[in-house]
């Protein structure tokens, strides 16, 4: 059962990083979706939900999601997956249901890097970066990879590039379960861009030149993302699903564009 000891709502980030920093076990608070199934005592639980933004605003250069954005905002903004041909709304709309997209947020999908998030599948193959509190600016991709340090995400940044195209796919043993597997493909700047995840470790974005053929893609993927058994599915199951997801990314991306 998940104990919080003390809520605190602090005035500023600046105080709320600071109280963080304080216990390794304090803990910001978000949509709460994961971390209510914990089992774990939290000293301080730091509700950061006035001090950072639920929406998503455009400008001429991009899109800044706040890290209070539901899940459900990102996958019926209009304008955003217009421009993502419909990236976020694949990527989203088999999470569980509504009532959990409703709490879910962005900020907490992306700085729990869960392997199995779809949200951290689907932003690897986009120009995006992960604002922090304290670290600063960093892009999606080097995020993804570092281990999990204390700090505060307030933003994610995705800029304006002239997306050609882009898909999102995954297997589930059911409709509202958990992926499988799951890849995300786009392709901008004249590279093609592939992540895989829930292998079941975190997503990895891999990068590759427009002229290469699909095929030989979906063949340099299943042979280079080393894939693990767990309760969802075996090594050689998610293998064999690598080769078969990434070449159902590409062939959709191509029917985007010839839409």
């Amino acid at each position: 059962m998940l104990q919080i000891q003390q809520y605190v709502k602090p005035e500023s980030l600046e105080e709320a990083y600071e109280l963080l920093c304080k216990n390794r076990n304090n803990q910001i608070l978000g949509g709460m979706i994961w971390l209510k199934m914990q089992d774990r005592m939290i000293p301080k639980g730091i509700d950061i939900a006035h001090l950072v933004s639920d929406e998503i605003i455009e400008d001429e250069h991009g899109f800044t999601i706040g890290a209070m954005t539901s899940l459900h905002a990102l996958e019926t903004h209009k304008s955003l997956n217009t421009w993502c041909h419909n990236l976020f709304y694949e990527a989203c709309k088999d999470i569980v249901g509504v009532q959990l997209r409703n709490l879910a947020t962005v900020g907490g999908s992306v700085y729990s890097r869960f392997g199995f998030s779809d949200i951290l599948c689907a932003l690897l193959v986009l120009p995006c970066e992960v604002h922090l509190f304290h670290q600063g600016v960093v892009s999606i991709q080097e995020y993804a990879k570092q281990a999990y340090t204390q700090d505060i995400i307030t933003h994610i940044y995705i800029s304006k590039k002239q997306l050609q195209s882009a898909s999102f796919t995954c297997v589930r043993k059911s409709a509202t379960d958990l992926s499988v597997l799951n890849v995300a493909a786009s392709c901008y700047d004249e590279k093609l861009y592939v992540s895989v995840g829930a292998t079941p470790k975190r997503a990895q974005c891999y990068m590759f030149e427009m002229t290469m053929d699909k095929e030989s893609v979906a063949k340099y993927l299943q042979e280079t993302i080393l894939c693990e058994d767990n309760f969802r599915g075996s090594k050689e199951y998610r293998t064999k699903l690598v080769y078969a997801l990434v070449l159902r990314a590409l062939t959709q991306m191509e029917d985007n564009v010839c839409k």
